[in-house]
C-alpha cells in the first residue's frame, strides 16, 4: 500500500489513504479514486478544503472497516488547471488502478470525457464540466452528480417567484464573469423571462474579477429588483461589496454556488446579511457523518488538513461527492462482486434512489438517462454568522433546463 501522507505540500503532490482501519486490506481488496485537482492555479479558493472532505471521508470508511473488506486509497495529483497535464495524470492514475475520477476542473474535466467514454472509467464532474453530461445515454461513464449550473439559476429563480413576490414585472440582472461558466445560466434566465414575463438584463466584467466598478454602475442605472451573480472565488465578495456601495442591498443578491463563510466575512459579516446563494450541500458540523469524521479522523490525527476546514461549504461538498461515490461502490459490489471495474461502477450509481448522505445533501435518484440526480438544491441565506437555509431542497423548471441538456448533448454526439 502507499503511504497516507495528509494534506499537500509544494506544487505537486501526491497523497493515497493508506488502510488506516481495522481492516488491514491485501492491495487486491482496495479500490484507488484518483483526486487529480487543481491546487496551484484556478481553483485554489476551494481545492484544499474540497480534496480533504474526500480524503477524510474515504479515510473514515476505512476507519469503520471500508465495504465488505474492500479499503479506498485516493491519488491526490496537482494538473494546475491545464489539460495537457490532468490527461497525463489521468493516464497515470488509470494505470495504478484508478477507477473514478473527479479533476474539479472544467477544462481539464472536459479534455477528459473522450479518454474516460472510451476507456470506461467514472468520471465525476460535481459542480464543474459539462453541464450536458447529465445525459446518462450520451455520456454513459460522466456523471454530474449535483445541480449543473442551469439547475442553479432555475432554483434561484423560482425562489424569487416563490419568496419574494413572483418574476412578473421584475427586473432582473445577471452579473457574471466573462467568461462560458459566466454565460450559462443565460439561456435559462432568457427563456424564463419570456414564459414568466420579466425584464432580464445580463452584465459581464473581465477575469478574474477583482475590479468590477464599471459593471455595476451599469446595473445601478437598470434598478435591478434582484441580482444573480456568477463568479467564484475573489471576484464573488468583490460583487457584493462593489454592488452595495452602488446602492443594491445584499438580500437583493442571490450567488451561484461558489460563495462560502470566507466570502461572507471578506465582505463583512453584517454587511452581508440578508445574501442569499444555492446550496448544494448542507454545512456545518451537525450532521452523522461530519460528526463520525471529527471522531473517527480529526481526533484521531488521521485528517487530510486542518481540523477549522471541517463543516465549511467546500469542505461539506467533497464529503458528499465522495459519500455517493462510496455508496454506487457498495450497491456495484453488492449486486456484481469484486473486482470494482467502471462499467460496475458506473451500474452502482445508476442503482443510487433518493440517496442524501443521511440527511447532508437532497436526495439523489441517477438512472441510465439522469446523471444530474435530479437538479435539486436549496437556497440559504448569511444571517450575519452563518448559512441559514431558508427552503427545502427543491428542483425547478426541470423541463427548461433538460431542453438545454439535451440540445447541447446532441451537439456532442454530432461532433464526436
Amino acid at each position: 500500500m502507499k503511504r497516507f501522507i495528509k494534506g499537500l505540500t509544494g506544487a505537486v503532490a501526491t497523497a493515497a489513504l493508506a488502510t488506516t482501519g481495522a481492516v488491514q486490506a491485501q492491495e487486491d481488496d482496495t479500490i484507488t479514486f484518483g483526486l487529480l485537482q487543481d491546487f496551484t492555479a484556478v481553483y485554489t479558493f476551494l481545492t484544499n478544503e474540497y480534496n480533504q472532505g474526500q480524503q477524510d471521508y474515504l479515510t473514515l470508511i476505512n476507519q469503520e472497516g471500508g465495504i465488505d473488506g474492500h479499503t479506498f486509497e485516493a491519488i491526490v495529483r496537482d494538473h494546475g488547471n491545464e489539460p495537457q497535464r490532468g490527461l497525463e495524470a489521468y493516464n497515470r492514475a488509470r494505470e495504478e488502478g484508478a477507477v473514478l475520477m473527479d479533476f474539479l476542473s472544467t477544462p481539464v474535466s472536459r479534455a477528459v470525457v473522450p479518454r474516460v467514454l472510451e476507456d470506461e472509467v467514472v468520471l465525476i464532474t460535481p459542480l464543474h464540466g459539462r453541464g450536458d453530461a447529465s445525459d446518462g445515454e450520451t455520456f454513459p461513464y460522466v456523471f454530474p452528480m449535483m445541480a449543473t449550473y442551469w439547475s442553479q439559476a432555475a432554483v434561484l429563480a423560482n425562489y424569487i417567484e416563490e419568496h419574494e413576490g413572483g418574476l412578473e414585472g421584475k427586473r432582473i440582472a445577471h452579473v457574471y464573469i466573462d467568461s462560458p461558466f459566466g454565460r450559462e445560466p443565460v439561456p435559462i434566465l432568457e427563456e424564463l423571462a419570456e414564459r414568466k414575463g420579466f425584464e432580464l438584463e445580463t452584465f459581464a466584467y473581465p477575469s478574474p474579477g477583482n475590479e468590477q466598478s464599471s459593471t455595476w454602475s451599469e446595473v445601478r442605472r437598470f434598478r435591478p429588483d434582484f441580482v444573480t451573480i456568477w463568479g467564484a472565488g475573489g471576484g464573488q465578495p468583490v460583487s457584493v461589496q462593489t454592488a452595495i456601495r452602488n446602492g443594491i442591498s445584499p438580500d437583493q443578491i442571490l450567488s451561484v454556488v461558489w460563495m462560502a463563510e470566507t466570502d461572507a466575512r471578506q465582505i463583512g459579516e453584517q454587511a452581508a446579511e440578508g445574501l442569499k446563494r444555492f446550496e448544494a450541500v448542507a454545512t456545518g458540523t451537525d450532521h452523522p457523518i461530519i460528526q463520525r469524521i471529527q471522531d473517527k479522523v480529526i481526533d484521531e490525527g488521521l485528517g487530510a488538513g486542518d481540523a477549522e476546514n471541517v463543516g465549511t461549504t467546500y469542505y461539506n461538498i467533497g464529503v458528499a461527492t465522495m459519500a455517493v461515490s462510496v455508496e454506487a461502490a457498495r450497491l456495484a459490489l453488492e449486486e456484481y462482486g469484486a473486482p470494482l471495474t467502471g462499467e460496475k461502477l458506473r451500474d452502482g450509481f445508476h442503482m443510487i434512489e433518493d440517496y442524501d448522505a443521511e440527511g447532508m445533501m437532497p436526495p439523489l435518484t441517477f438512472s441510465e438517462e439522469d446523471h444530474q440526480g435530479g437538479g435539486y438544491g436549496r437556497v440559504s441565506e448569511w444571517n450575519g454568522e452563518e448559512w441559514e437555509p431558508v427552503t427545502d431542497w427543491f428542483a425547478a423548471y426541470q423541463d427548461i433546463v433538460w431542453e438545454e441538456i439535451e440540445e447541447s448533448a446532441a451537439g456532442f454526439r454530432e461532433g464526436n
